[in-house]
């Protein structure tokens, strides 16, 4: 279509009566494969209508559709003390603004609707874990939901029934070895990269290192942990931060270094007994390091929103952070809460 028909039909220029004609047609000729914050003319309902990502809505003369960027990050996995541990994995990433975890491409913003109330919540990070996997917990916004990373890989040697696989999560935690890999956690399509398998042998073993949102955990190698996934760096605040970098791996003796954690908050493994592991860091969704003295937990998620001043309501509950940047409104959520569009 050339540009003299597109303006032709679409707009109606003028010093003093000048107007936008919308695309028009009947429900039955909607658009087959909509897309978040398309905006058409009803010929059967003689109304103006929208598509929040669900469904088509009406714009009444009170309401307007709310455009909204986000990131969702969720709570990293915790880790244990006992021997040949593996890091634990990064809290899921997803977001609007910029890539998601996992190698994935922005998701699609979200469309608000007026005066409705929308629930946040932040996960915990994972607890230290002794009995079971220490995953942390989901993050969530209107209908998107982060899964919290997979807890790191234990093992208490041979002869001990205490041996248990990393969990699987939104970055998978890495595995413990003792001899015998116990098996590295999955991360989850579209949030975050699997853990690392555990190295070395008896009494020797090392951890793998814990998944992170933008790589996997590395394996753990001869007389090192593996180290941590990085996580991913995003701007949505107007700053660039790293968010869900993956735990690093734990050593058995202090003969073996215990891997890093990747950028984004994962935490260092520790020596068995002798230095400890590092918990991730509050609210970037970072896994624990593995093992050290008492093992360690997981980061805490965040929820952070990004919408244009102009239409931002001011109306919130759990205290977010509330910044600028630009023509745009800012609020981070460290805890759980509400925004009513």
């Amino acid at each position: 279509m050339s540009l003299t028909k597109v303006t032709n039909d679409l707009l109606a220029l003028g010093e003093s009566t000048s107007s936008l004609n919308l695309p028009k047609g009947t429900t039955a000729q909607r658009p087959s494969s909509p897309v978040a914050g398309m905006v058409r003319e009803n010929t059967d309902d003689n109304v103006i209508e929208y598509y929040n990502g669900a469904e088509w809505k009406q714009v009444k003369s009170s309401e307007f559709p709310i455009l909204a960027d986000y990131l969702v990050v969720a709570g990293g996995g915790g880790t244990a003390a006992q021997t040949f541990p593996g890091g634990a994995g990064a809290g899921g990433f997803r977001t609007s603004y910029g890539n998601s975890g996992g190698g994935s491409s922005p998701e699609n913003y979200l469309v608000l609707e007026f005066g409705t109330q929308y629930s946040i919540t932040v996960g915990a990070g994972g607890s230290i874990g002794y009995g079971s996997a220490a995953n942390g917990s989901n993050s969530s916004f209107y209908n998107i939901s982060s899964i919290g990373g997979g807890g790191g890989g234990k093992s208490n040697g041979p002869g001990v029934d205490v041996v248990l696989p990393a969990g699987s999560g939104g970055s998978g935690g890495g595995a413990a070895s003792n001899g015998v890999n116990t098996g590295n956690g999955s991360g989850t399509n579209l949030q975050g990269f699997s853990g690392g398998l555990g190295g070395g042998d008896i009494p020797l073993g090392v951890g793998g290192g814990g998944g992170g949102a933008g790589s996997v955990g590395q394996a753990g190698g001869s007389n090192s942990g593996g180290n941590g996934g990085n996580g991913l760096a995003n701007s949505i605040t107007g700053s660039s931060a790293y968010y869900a970098g993956g735990g690093g791996g734990g050593s058995n003796s202090s003969a073996d270094n215990p891997g890093d954690g990747g950028l984004g908050g994962g935490g260092d493994g520790g020596v068995r007994g002798t230095t400890e592991a590092i918990a991730g860091t509050t609210n970037t969704g970072g896994g624990g390091g593995g093992g050290g003295i008492s093992g360690s937990s997981g980061g805490s998620g965040v929820v952070i929103l990004r919408l244009l001043t102009s239409q931002y309501s001011g109306t919130t509950t759990g205290s977010p952070t509330v910044t600028t940047d630009g023509s745009h409104t800012v609020l981070t959520y460290t805890s759980s809460g509400t925004y009513t569009a």
